[in-house]
């Protein structure tokens, strides 16, 4: 080989070999801001945003959007609470500020921006949920991100937020990281949100992804879920930082922790107790239950059969709507199918597993599907108008792959079903 040759190539391998990840790191400026609700969603709006450790005092401030430029007018200030996630060997310790926004008015938009000192975030809006329970909206449902979640993840979630400008929030059915407590993982998948999180409510369910079990064995959440997702608490005992539910006009999303529901038969007791409950007192019209481990598995060698026996007849008893879950890196749709045979039963919901990351299993090929994908990413449409429901599914392209309806006038009873699907025949 020609030296000049062989001496470039040399440079181009320690050039490659020397890449430097993205600074995650924390600064002064406020980064990682994110919407969740801790209360009602008609008349507060929770925000939570890290800082590096200089930062004291940090606030928000908010106001009515009157679309003026003169946004530090008139404003009401909140001061934040803030913790302390102490770093370690592969991350630096940082702040984690949250705010409630409280007594605000229902359907209306807000312009708000956090920071403290000479260092503050750009305004960010957000719409609170209306005070007509039946008013139409639209929400967006993620699978996994887990794996390159800056280079290939990001776009997905992005597309989807172009799709649906005006989404009221977005479900992560778990795993939305590959290694539990790797704080680059986290700033990518801030980084891959970025303004989205900020104007959009995430609802986040973890997945086995996010937990590690310590010296004794016991099984530990991430340490960044419960500074980074101010949520309301409203779980069970030992699980109010995975476990809670939310109503949102006149639906009632419950995240579950299945990751402690298998693992740990105390916590799927403390669960399916608390469940029930939530369940028998909710009275709003359409359920939205969504947790990480499917109820019945897509993917070859998996079947979580404990979760489906326990579980299950408690989705069909309450007619559970729509079952949102992810794991199997795979699209399946099926209509509650107990003995795997083709049909649907009066009063269960329908189970739907997607991806929204690179990361791709094969389809097992179980009879309960009714519509399956694989090695395909994807972000899933639900919309919302008083006794009507429209799923849809699209590829990461924006072209609608899967679809159906569900429509009802009575919680007590199931939902009418109508598929929808580009492919089938009607």
């Amino acid at each position: 080989m020609n030296k000049s040759i062989y001496t470039a190539a040399l440079l181009v391998i320690a050039a490659f070999t020397n890449i430097q990840a993205q600074d995650f790191n924390p600064k002064p400026f406020p980064d990682r801001v994110i919407l969740t609700w801790k209360g009602n969603t008609a008349v507060s709006q929770t925000v939570t945003w890290r800082t590096d450790t200089t930062i004291t005092g940090a606030k928000a401030q908010i106001k009515a959007e009157d679309s003026s430029p003169a946004l530090e007018e008139a404003i009401t200030a909140y001061d934040a609470d803030s913790h302390v996630l102490s770093g370690g060997q592969n991350y630096a310790t940082a702040k984690y500020h949250q705010v409630t926004f409280n007594n605000l008015k229902p359907g209306t938009v807000y312009a708000y921006r956090v920071g403290a000192g000479e260092y503050w975030s750009e305004w960010f809006q957000f719409t609170t949920a209306s005070a007509d329970q039946n008013k139409p909206f639209s929400f967006i449902y993620l699978g996994d991100a887990q794996n390159d979640i800056r280079s290939k993840w990001s776009r997905v979630i992005r597309k989807a937020f172009t799709h649906e400008p005006d989404a009221r929030f977005i479900i992560h059915t778990g795993d939305l990281i590959n290694r539990s407590n790797n704080d680059q993982e986290w700033g990518e998948w801030h980084y891959g949100g970025g303004f989205i999180n900020g104007m959009v409510p995430s609802m986040p369910s973890p997945g086995n992804h996010e937990y590690v079990r310590d010296e004794k064995r016991k099984l530990v959440l991430d340490p960044h879920w419960g500074v980074q997702y101010t949520l309301p608490g409203n779980g069970p005992k030992g699980l109010e930082e995975s476990v809670y539910y939310i109503d949102y006009q006149n639906v009632r999303v419950i995240s579950l922790d299945s990751q402690m529901i298998i693992l740990d038969e105390a916590a799927a007791k403390a669960e399916y107790e608390w469940l029930e409950k939530v369940l028998k007192e909710n009275t709003k019209l359409w359920t939205v239950i969504t947790f990480h481990h499917p109820i019945f598995s897509t993917a070859k060698s998996r079947d979580n059969k404990d979760f489906r026996e326990r579980f299950k007849p408690l989705f069909d008893k309450y007619h559970i709507d729509l079952v949102l879950q992810g794991h199997d890196h795979t699209y399946s749709r099926g209509q509650n199918l107990p003995r795997g045979l083709s049909g649907r039963e009066a009063s269960g919901p329908v189970y739907l597993v997607s991806v929204a990351g690179p990361k791709m299993y094969k389809v097992d090929g179980a009879k309960w599907m009714n519509v399956s994908l694989e090695n395909t990413q994807l972000f899933q449409v639900i919309h919302v108008d008083g006794g009507n429901l429209k799923f849809e599914a699209y590829k990461t392209s924006g072209e609608l792959f899967d679809a159906f309806s569900l429509k009802k006038s009575n919680r007590e009873h199931a939902a009418e079903f109508t598929d929808m699907n580009p492919a089938a025949k009607h």
